[in-house]
């Protein structure tokens, strides 16, 4: 017995390498494939072929996607359109909507994802055909009804899709996005708590960067935002610590369904039921997403995650379009902040250390003739120059006593630590280089590399001084602020040793000027 031919798959694209690559790819899968270059051209496929569903690029010439996908509403409303487009817009997608388009796709398009889109549509145009010739037949109250309920479950799920669909598609920065993240979580599952956790190889923990506490019953969520780090106390932070279940989860990166929690190793017993789900970008875990039940009848179910990882899927992609498209720096150090932030909260002793050494920087990069291009890189580098600390343990971090060698040993890791934190993101290379050697000193003698002189960037060099000067300016954990005179007689004294002579030389410039007073008396 041989397989019954599949379905037959329209094509319409201007790019002939997107035609070719799905032909071959769907013809492999035993799909009929046509293909045409415009509208213009598919209107005449249409005419003469039966078509199950068609794939459609907007822009084109002679007639564009939504021009071709309102011929096809009219001329058979059954075949189901889908949109494919590298610019996509709230304007494109309301119109899409509106010429009855069931799905909107972002190139580039994961081919997987391309089938698993295509098996769907094509199984919910076979229900509603199905649906038509059943109502046409009248068989049956009992089979119509049976036959409504079905195809309104239907209507919900494809609701419920779309809204999510349609909430990523309009958010433009990544602390809104995992805020809508947990916040839809909540409403959709009818959970007590969602909260999502940013995952990073460099640090041994997630870091909570959002959280969403449902209003009673399932309703609107009454708290969301930025929490403090996992296991901080804070109004934020998540009721129960799951860091190593989440931790562990990631590890397998396969989402995780408790539908009743039945003194299950390593779940907290107030937990009823509880859902992980993965969010991944570029094949990593980036993140990772908790919904748990504490109280009342709610028990998550397959449906329950199979939204989730939808959700999650969704979410990854507005991040890396984001990231890529719209406004890298805005979006992604808003993550990275989210970490500063979570050391900082852990030592009050270097409360706002990360702005004022980036200012005193940028001031010294500035007397020293810096374009505005190594400024910017400055500020970047200079906010996150300690972000590794936050893999350091907090009995060493914060301890008020000198420092054993081990521990010291420990704390030098940092520079790296940061260093492949940002380096893991893909985005700032001459910002990594720089935090790994902010603490390298001109005469060779500093850490990790013992890099000496040239070898040391320039920006590195700058950086090196203002987190020394602002370290010893003010109070730490293991003492309190030096006096003026010996502040003074460090920095001098490690010129061409410690410290590059010129940088040195625009130090003192700044220091007789008032400049490094002002920055300090400005940071709050």
């Amino acid at each position: 017995m041989t397989d019954a031919p599949k379905e037959t798959l329209l094509f319409v694209d201007d790019e002939e390498s997107i035609l070719e690559v799905a032909s071959e790819y769907f013809m492999a899968k035993g799909y009929h494939i046509l293909t045409a270059e415009n509208g213009r051209l598919a209107v005449d496929i249409i005419e003469n072929e039966k078509i199950d569903c068609c794939f459609t690029d907007i822009n084109m010439p002679e007639m564009d996607g939504l021009e071709l996908a309102e011929y096809i509403r009219k001329v058979d409303n059954t075949i189901p359109v889908i949109i494919m487009t590298g610019y996509p817009s709230l304007d494109n997608t309301i119109r899409t909507l509106k010429n009855g388009v069931v799905d909107f796709l972002i190139k580039p398009v994961n081919l997987n994802q391309l089938e698993i889109c295509v098996k769907r549509v094509l199984r919910e145009r076979q229900l509603f055909i199905k649906n038509i010739f059943l109502t046409q037949e009248v068989e049956g109250k009992y089979r119509i009804e049976t036959l409504n309920r079905e195809l309104t479950y239907k209507v919900e799920e494809l609701n419920t899709l779309n809204r999510i669909m349609t909430d990523f598609a309009t958010i433009d920065s990544s602390f809104d996005l995992f805020k809508r993240v947990v916040d839809l979580s909540t409403e959709l599952t009818h959970a007590d708590e969602a909260c999502f956790y940013v995952i990073n190889e460099a640090i041994q923990r997630p870091v909570q960067v959002a959280r969403s506490v449902a209003g009673g019953n399932g309703g609107p969520p009454k708290q969301s935002g930025r929490p403090p780090v996992s296991g901080e106390a804070g109004q934020g932070a998540c009721s129960l610590d799951i860091s190593q279940l989440v931790l562990d989860n990631c590890e397998e990166d396969k989402p995780l369904l408790i539908h009743e929690n039945s003194n299950i190793k390593g779940i907290p017993e107030a937990i009823r039921s509880l859902m992980l789900v993965p969010l991944n970008i570029r094949k990593k875990v980036f993140g990772m997403l908790a919904v748990s039940s504490l109280n009342g009848d709610v028990r998550f179910s397959e449906k329950d995650l199979y939204y989730m990882s939808f959700m999650t899927n969704k979410a990854a992609y507005a991040i890396e379009n984001v990231a890529l498209y719209e406004n890298i720096y805005e979006n992604l150090l808003a993550t990275l902040y989210a970490f500063v932030g979570a050391i900082e909260a852990r030592d009050p002793y270097t409360e706002q250390h990360s702005n004022r050494v980036t200012r005193i920087a940028i001031a010294l990069c500035r007397a020293l003739g810096g374009s505005q291009e190594e400024q910017d890189i400055l500020n970047v580098a200079g906010q996150l120059h300690d972000i590794g600390k936050i893999g350091i343990r907090d009995d060493i971090l914060l301890k008020p006593g000198r420092l054993t060698d081990e521990e010291f040993r420990a704390i030098k890791e940092h520079p790296v630590i940061g260093a492949n934190i940002v380096e893991r993101l893909g985005l700032w290379d001459r910002e990594k280089t720089i935090i790994k050697c902010h603490h390298e000193r001109f005469d060779g003698k500093g850490y990790p590399d013992g890099l000496a002189g040239e070898q040391i960037p320039m920006l590195a060099r700058i950086l090196s001084v203002a987190d020394v000067y602002d370290a010893i300016a003010s109070d730490r954990a293991y003492r309190k602020r030096m006096e003026e005179a010996k502040i003074l007689e460090i920095m001098y004294g490690g010129s061409g040793t410690q410290f590059d002579e010129r940088v040195i030389d625009a130090f003192r410039s700044l220091y007789d000027q008032g400049v490094l007073k002002a920055i300090n008396d400005a940071t709050p």
